[in-house]
């Protein structure tokens, strides 16, 4: 009895009746369309003008249900009622599509159609069949107008028979809301599921947040891995001369201070982007190139720095990019081109772009590889692409030579 009465096909039975109940505004208005032609004075009394006002009723379901809210309301209810298997997803949202709609339209018209007609079929078989299961019982049943049985009183048999007909009505009905429940079931992940274009936009929406957490991943891994590079080498500094050189300690701490303010500032930025989400993250602020003074006077190594051109022209974006590829960079001079080894930086503004040119000295061995490899030179890289620049790295004059160029003008392009 479970697949006829158990809880699933309970639920999928009420799902059936409230299928029906919205079946019944479309239908009223269908008996009036028939009322208007019929030579009926009663509507009801007739099996066909009530079949010609269901045959009215469904098309107007399925206009109404081509409004884009039509499916986020089927798709709640066919998830709470209809038993669905938990790898067969549905839809989430509205239809947007013109094929997200007509599908709505099918499932909503299926499901009102034969919502009504197991709607019908509980509504007159259920009383019908109790009276004929009663029969044997109850006298004033047998003599209701109701039941036309008085030539089953000569025939005893068939009346004790009567009991089991009543429960085989009962029963088939169970199976016709069983087997429509099961029909709607089965049709739901096809007529509700996600179509090609759901899909699509669900990739883009996936793809978008993977580029915020990938830039978010960027702003820590420069912000955090400067800062931490710098306060090694002047914590490292300062041991080495703490009784010989306290002035240079004095300096060295300074340095760190400032350096961990202005980080912990940074991260507080960047963590709040992450607590808000990715759909309302449109991008970390930070600090831009008039920022870079700041930057290079703590950095932990000597920088000759040469700017050229009108710095104030470049957009806030390539200059927040800007900083942050100098930022990378001197990280790098930091941990891989010794201790207190000077740098070289030039920053052009052209009339198209702006240039980025660092040139530090390598170390006299090799530094030792870190697990997994860095990630400093594929994040500069990154930047400049998400921009439509450029980016270079490699030996030059015996040192090592960083350069980027990002545009300043980026039409139809912006940041993740």
């Amino acid at each position: 009895m479970t697949p006829l009465l158990g809880r699933r096909a309970r639920l999928r039975w009420l799902h059936l009746i409230i299928g029906g109940a919205l079946l019944m505004p479309y239908f009223l208005v269908g008996t009036v369309i028939v009322g208007s032609y019929s030579a009926d004075a009663n509507v009801f009394s007739s099996p066909v003008n009530q079949l010609t006002a269901f045959g009215f009723a469904l098309p107007m379901a399925a206009v109404t249900a081509l409004f884009p809210l039509a499916r986020p309301l089927s798709v709640a209810a066919a998830r709470a009622l209809c038993g669905l298997p938990p790898d067969r997803p549905l839809a989430d949202g509205p239809a947007r599509t013109r094929q997200a709609r007509a599908r709505a339209a099918l499932w909503y018209t299926l499901h009102v159609a034969l919502g009504g007609i197991i709607s019908g079929m509980t509504l007159a078989l259920t009383p019908f069949a109790v009276g004929v299961s009663v029969l044997p019982f109850l006298s004033t049943v047998r003599d209701s107008p109701a039941l036309d049985v008085p030539q089953a009183l000569d025939r005893p048999w068939l009346l004790a028979l009567a009991p089991l007909a009543g429960i085989a009505m009962l029963a088939a009905m169970a199976g016709c809301a069983a087997a429509a429940g099961a029909l709607l079931a089965n049709r739901a992940p096809v007529l509700l599921g996600p179509t090609p274009d759901d899909r699509l936009a669900a990739a883009e929406r996936r793809a978008a947040a993977l580029a915020v957490r990938n830039q978010l991943a960027r702003e820590l891994h420069d912000s955090v891995g400067h800062a931490l590079s710098a306060v090694t080498l002047q914590a490292g500094a300062a041991r080495r001369v703490l009784d010989s050189d306290p002035e240079f300690v004095r300096e060295a701490l300074t340095a760190i201070e400032e350096t961990t303010r202005r980080t912990v500032g940074e991260l507080d930025s960047v963590l709040g982007l992450l607590r808000q989400g990715a759909e309302d993250a449109a991008g970390p602020a930070g600090p831009g190139l008039d920022a870079l003074d700041g930057l290079l006077a703590r950095c932990g190594v000597p920088v000759s720095y040469t700017a050229e051109g009108d710095q104030g022209a470049v957009a806030e974006a390539v200059a927040r990019e800007a900083y942050r590829i100098v930022q990378e960079g001197l990280s790098n001079a930091l941990r891989h081109g010794g201790h207190g080894a000077p740098v070289r930086l030039r920053i052009t503004v052209r009339t198209e772009e702006l240039e980025i040119v660092m040139d530090s000295p390598l170390p006299d061995r090799p530094p030792p590889l870190r697990p997994g490899g860095g990630h400093g030179l594929p994040g500069i890289a990154e930047r400049a692409a998400l921009l439509g620049g450029r980016t270079g790295a490699g030996p030059h004059d015996g040192g090592w030579r960083l350069t980027a160029c990002l545009p300043l003008r980026t039409p139809g392009r912006g940041r993740p």
